[in-house]
């Protein structure tokens, strides 16, 4: 079984890849109970993100991680991709700065993704 901090580098080394931009890992698993991190991080254009989306779900099948939903669509500007122990958002610039998870999840964790336990 895979663990939750291995997730969270898989995902960001997928997002990092694409060249995903301000990519932030959040732990929330001491104030949440939906999971234990948060990616989050923006693509420039709707071919970026869609490229972003791919990558994450390919890297995370390739390591044997069950997507349980997404949410979003290939044309949405949006897109959440619930894994279970961590949960990605990809975001068009925009509905990033209009949604600010980051302050929404203040209270979580700021993480740097070199300290993620291996």
């Amino acid at each position: 079984m895979i663990s939750s901090s291995e997730m969270a580098k898989i995902a960001y080394d997928a997002l990092d890849e694409k060249l995903g931009k301000d990519i932030q890992i959040i732990k929330i698993d001491e104030i949440s109970v939906i999971a234990d991190y948060l990616i989050i991080a923006n693509g420039n254009n709707s071919s970026q993100i869609l490229a972003l989306l791919d990558n994450v779900e390919l890297k995370m099948q390739q390591n044997g991680v069950v997507q349980k939903r997404v949410e979003g669509n290939r044309n949405s500007t949006w897109i959440l991709m619930d894994y279970g122990d961590i949960i990605v958002h990809i975001f068009s610039p925009e509905d990033r700065l209009f949604y600010d998870l980051e302050r929404i999840w203040r209270d979580g964790t700021s993480v740097e993704r070199s300290s993620l336990e291996d």
